[in-house]
């Protein structure tokens, strides 16, 4: 684990991201999954496994995942036996999608899919044990918006956690890896999903994305502590927590 470093970063706000990113992944949504563990060679799944890992130690009894997507990581967090996980998306045919795998894994009383924005949630303050947000972070029109609402609904205590795509900087991997990120991971995910434009956003989204102690500071100017990152796989994505 890094310690972070305080600094004064500043997120940029893109006008109209959210609309443009929501309709994108209702698109793609019937080859998300398949395309998911296709392009990262399955090891997907074990980066979720550490984030739940990660959070075990505290026994959390209400979870609430952001940008959940097709609930990949709600279902993994089930693991940890919680009262109910709560997962958000605006994107309605993802959250389709998630709620027939929850249905078909019997996990329909553990886990609840519903229709939010992680910028402007619905819940009370200090409603939930655990927050966390597998790759969606990224997609957010406001960062900070989305930060100070986790901040908002943790519990005192509770735990932040994020896994989000990074930048490997060790050469000759950075190199192979930029190579496969940038040119054949977009020409795959085009053949496959016939959208031209959402594995070419996924590239140039992590590109403009902060990572490593720049992510870190961020999340400790919005008033998490105890604020860590670990990078995995050589950096291809990382591991981030916080506690409120």
């Amino acid at each position: 684990m890094i310690q972070a470093n305080r600094s004064n970063i500043i997120q940029g706000h893109t006008e109209n991201k959210k609309a443009r990113v929501t309709g994108m992944f209702n698109k793609i949504s019937r080859n998300y999954d398949f395309l998911n563990h296709l392009l990262s060679f399955g090891i997907d799944r074990s980066w979720r496994k550490k984030l739940v890992n990660a959070i075990a130690g505290s026994h959390p009894k209400k979870i609430l995942d952001l940008a959940t997507g097709t609930g990949d990581l709600a279902i993994s967090l089930s693991s940890l036996n919680p009262e109910m996980i709560t997962g958000i998306d605006l994107a309605e045919k993802m959250l389709e999608i998630g709620r027939n795998k929850i249905k078909s894994n019997g996990l329909s009383d553990k886990i609840k899919l519903k229709k939010g924005d992680s910028e402007s949630l619905e819940f009370e303050s200090n409603s939930f044990d655990a927050v966390t947000v597998a790759f969606g972070i990224r997609n957010f029109e406001n960062l900070n918006a989305g930060l100070s609402e986790a901040y908002r609904v943790l519990k005192p205590g509770g735990t932040f956690a994020i896994l989000e795509f990074s930048k490997p900087e060790k050469f000759p991997f950075s190199l192979l890896y930029s190579t496969y990120f940038n040119f054949l991971l977009p020409l795959i995910g085009k053949i496959i999903s016939s959208d031209s434009s959402a594995y070419t956003y996924l590239p140039e989204s992590v590109k403009k994305f902060p990572y490593s102690v720049a992510l870190a500071n961020i999340l400790i100017k919005n008033g998490f502590l105890d604020v860590t990152f670990k990078p995995l796989t050589l950096g291809i994505c990382s591991l981030y927590t916080g506690r409120k």
